[in-house]
């Protein structure tokens, strides 16, 4: 009689519980023991790095199966409320917030700060998902403009803080559901010559440090120990790995200090630079292998929110790697974007995990009437 009493505990607790999906979760760990592995030799020296990394990923995990249950349902509850609280944080974060580094972008509550900008990359996409579900067979053309507003109101929030690197995540990810949406080729095109047109007008509002990354990008030599120096010796790493890279634990540029920031946003030049050209191509197939999934989960979505939701959260995974790999390889500016499930944090491993955990609810749900 305890034994039924168990299977039937069991059947009862199993759909809260086994709610991962197997080949997005079997590239998350692979991902993730890479990372470890990479920032055991990136953290030499720095004490504490990689306890606190497993804590994280525990905590990423924890995350991600919490937002695993919550259905697709409750997601277009929470969308439009999620929305509003990021903005008005946001706001606040522009009238009280704290100043780091010259940066005003944490906000005091209690006895921490949180950084608001991290709740927008998620709030938006979710946000404009809901947004086009509500129009879904009438959109028109005005459909398309309110979305464009409700995305660049927060992102004309973040980049004044200033913080570029968030500001551009979010932009990928709200562009990427207006595009699912259904926009016109013809409208995409006449966005991409509109932005290519007022390039002298974005330029000039720019703070000085970021024109500074900008000019340092055409020619870092012209300040080599100053704002070139993150650049060439993050090159100089990627290229010295070679085919088959120095070896674990091996990297000069790395154990010699040359390397700024080699636990976080420039990781991927110590992977380089110990794994070669080998280690990088199974590091991009892991992540062609992510996207990929989370592709296949949003064409398989029941219905159009979590179809543009799915996709939204693929292209945050893409923009996040890309924009990493490209500004340690020195073919992007230096805009602070971690290298996804590689880079030594907990916020931004928080905002991948919950992300992860918004394809898993898809897919666990994709059985789902659609409505």
């Amino acid at each position: 009689m305890r034994i039924n009493e168990r299977r039937s505990l069991w059947r009862r607790m199993r759909p809260y519980v086994a709610v991962f999906d197997g080949p997005l979760l079997t590239i998350l760990v692979l991902l993730l023991t890479t990372s470890l592995v990479t920032l055991y030799s990136a953290s030499i020296g720095i004490p504490g790095k990689i306890e606190d990394q497993i804590r994280n990923i525990f905590m990423c995990f924890f995350v991600m199966w919490m937002v695993s249950n919550i259905s697709p349902q409750n997601m277009m509850r929470i969308a439009l409320p999620a929305y509003v609280i990021t903005i008005s944080l946001l706001v606040a974060v522009a009238l009280v917030g704290t100043i780091k580094l010259g940066a005003r972008r944490w906000l005091h509550i209690g006895v921490i700060d949180i950084q608001p900008s991290e709740f927008a990359k998620l709030a938006v996409p979710l946000m404009l998902a809901w947004f086009f579900q509500q129009r879904q067979g009438h959109l028109r053309w005005h459909s398309y403009v309110i979305g464009a507003v409700l995305l660049l109101l927060p992102v004309f929030l973040i980049a004044r803080q200033p913080d570029l690197g968030t500001a551009l995540l979010v932009v990928a990810a709200g562009l990427s559901v207006i595009f699912l949406a259904g926009l016109p080729w013809k409208a995409l095109l006449a966005l991409i010559v509109g932005a290519a047109a007022s390039m002298p007008v974005a330029w000039s509002m720019l703070h000085d440090y970021q024109r500074e990354r900008v000019m340092t990008l055409i020619d870092p030599t012209s300040d080599p120990l100053g704002k070139g120096f993150h650049i060439i010796q993050s090159t100089i790493a990627v290229g010295s790995g070679g085919m088959t890279g120095k070896g674990w634990t091996h990297g000069t540029q790395a154990h010699l200090e040359f390397i700024p920031e080699r636990t976080t946003d420039f990781i991927f030049a110590v992977y380089s630079e110990e794994f070669g050209l080998i280690g990088n191509l199974f590091l991009m197939l892991l992540y062609l292998l992510l996207i990929g999934r989370g592709l296949m989960i949003s064409a398989g979505a029941p219905n159009f929110f979590t179809r543009l939701l799915a996709g939204a959260t693929t292209m945050i995974f893409f923009t996040y790697a890309f924009v990493n790999m490209g500004m340690v390889s020195g073919i992007l500016p230096v805009v602070g974007v971690p290298l996804p499930f590689m880079s030594y944090g907990g916020t931004a491993l928080l905002t991948l995990g919950i992300a992860s955990g918004i394809l898993m609810s898809i897919q666990r749900n994709r059985k789902l009437v659609q409505t």
